[in-house]
């Protein structure tokens, strides 16, 4: 049986709904979906948890500049 997704996003994300959601309750099955916040019955991407993790870790490093 596969988990239904939890979707959360970043505490960070206060900027007008400019967010996405990530449901991080599927790592542990190498499944990272990511949505738009402003359209939950769109459609997710799906990413590997390490590329997830690459991305994070990209971010925090300030590899994208500011915003």
């Amino acid at each position: 049986m596969t988990a239904e997704p939890q979707w959360f996003k970043s505490s960070y994300s206060s900027n007008g709904g400019n967010c996405v959601e990530v449901a991080g309750n599927l790592v542990a099955s190498d499944a990272v979906p990511v949505r738009d916040s402003k359209d939950p019955a769109g459609p997710a991407l799906v990413f590997s948890a390490e590329s997830w993790r690459s991305f994070v870790s990209a971010v925090r490093a300030g590899e994208f500049g500011a915003i």
